[in-house]
């Protein structure tokens, strides 16, 4: 198999796992996963705000992604892991089902996109940008994008380090399209730049006069020498 076909092979199974993943783990909270090639097989973890849910009774649901993963996408020997997501608030993929659930739920899209702007940004983020796409308020379909804070979305910025996340609500006019970008709080901006503190400047030593330096050693001379030392020196 050619290296450029082999990448496109690979690229179309990660999207084919991501979809079933994001289907199967919706109740977990699913936020994501990484597929890693290692000497013993490939490594999948999976991020997850509910990661009990994830593993199961006895690890019986951990089992069977594990053994959909090796049948039904042939992956070489899966291992499956499971981590919890620490901030769900800063994870792009939870905050898009969140605003896909709200939008399912009845909520209207500018309150739901609002309220989810205002929960990122108050928790420390330094960006985000929400878009939600489809038939909205009526027959024709629209977008809305709500944005607050410092976003890239050009160059490898862009690609590093704004987190993406993307779900669907289906109501009866239609599907829409949840489209939710976050800057991170630790992230590092390529143009940001620190301003280091001048150092204190040293006060210029006072100069010593020559003559004052030779009182001084013709001082301690004399102390050191003794009277008869001296007479005798005399002599």
């Amino acid at each position: 198999m050619a290296i450029e076909k082999k990448f496109i092979v690979e690229g179309v199974r990660n999207v084919r796992v991501e979809k079933f993943l994001t289907k199967e783990l919706k109740r977990a909270g699913y936020g994501g996963m990484d597929i890693t090639r290692t000497p013993l097989g490939t490594q999948v973890t999976i991020f997850a705000e509910k990661p009990g849910i994830v593993i199961g009774k006895g690890g019986k649901q951990v089992r069977q992604l594990t053994q959909d993963l090796a049948t039904d996408y042939e992956l070489e020997s899966p291992q499956v892991e499971v981590q919890q997501v620490t901030n769900p608030n800063f994870n792009a993929q939870i905050m898009a089902e969140r605003l896909a659930n709200a939008l399912e739920r009845g909520w209207y899209f500018r309150k739901a996109g609002q309220s989810t702007i205002r929960r990122i940004m108050e928790s420390g983020a330094l960006g985000c940008e929400v878009v939600v796409a489809g038939k909205l308020t009526g027959a024709r379909s629209r977008t809305q994008k709500f944005t607050e804070g410092y976003i890239k979305h050009c160059g490898e910025p862009s690609e590093t380090i704004v987190e993406k996340g993307y779900a669907v609500a289906i109501k009866k006019l239609g599907t829409i399209g949840v489209q939710v970008k976050i800057v991170p709080p630790d992230a590092r901006l390529p143009d940001a730049f620190d301003v280091l503190e001048p150092e204190p400047k040293k006060a210029p030593a006072e100069p010593i006069e020559a003559e004052e330096v030779g009182e001084d050693v013709f001082e301690e001379e004399f102390e050191e020498t003794s009277e008869e030392e001296y007479i005798e020196e005399k002599r």
